[in-house]
């Protein structure tokens, strides 16, 4: 028995094998190992957008967070900004005391991102509760201030004479922090 096979016939049987074969080489050599390395940068990937999910939150959590302490705190980071004004305390305070002398500020040493001032205060009080009274207000003041211990309280007559010094805390110009907005 005979086979009759036309040459057109093994011409594309031929072709047929030969694309076979390159298709099969091509898809060992290349197709397979890309595909694994895109399963394990595909795997890489996931993990790094949960990574970065997971920091996004965080930071929007601080930043939250940031804004609350920034409206709370609205009037504290004011006060870091004001210049001490002598005249001004003088006459904000004076009606604690029945007289009130602020002596010069001096600067004293900066303390990481402030500049401290020392103010000396003499003053002249009726009772002791004008003074506790005063140094609720300062709580309250435009300023950021310490008073500082010890307290000198001297009887006199009928009048008790205090002295005592305060430290005024601004904040640097050039402190290497950025400066806050705040928003009112």
């Amino acid at each position: 028995m005979k086979i009759n096979i036309s040459r057109q016939n093994i011409y594309l049987l031929a072709l047929s094998v030969f694309l076979f074969i390159y298709v099969l080489i091509f898809a060992f050599a290349l197709l397979i190992p890309e595909g694994k390395d895109y399963r394990n940068k595909k795997a890489e990937l996931k993990k790094e957008n949960i990574e970065l999910r997971k920091h996004t939150n965080f930071r929007d959590e601080v930043q939250e967070r940031l804004t609350d302490l920034k409206t709370d705190n609205r009037n504290i980071i004011k006060a870091f900004d004001k210049e001490f004004n002598t005249y001004r305390f003088e006459k904000q305070y004076k009606n604690y005391f029945s007289s009130l002398k602020v002596s010069e500020q001096t600067k004293i040493k900066d303390e990481k991102e402030f500049s401290v001032y020392e103010v000396k205060t003499s003053s002249q009080i009726n009772s002791p509760k004008s003074f506790y009274d005063f140094l609720d207000a300062i709580n309250k003041s435009d300023w950021i201030i310490s008073v500082n211990f010890p307290i000198h309280f001297k009887r006199e007559s009928e009048m008790i004479r205090s002295s005592f010094t305060m430290k005024v805390y601004k904040v640097l110009e050039d402190a290497n922090t950025s400066k806050l907005t705040i928003s009112e």
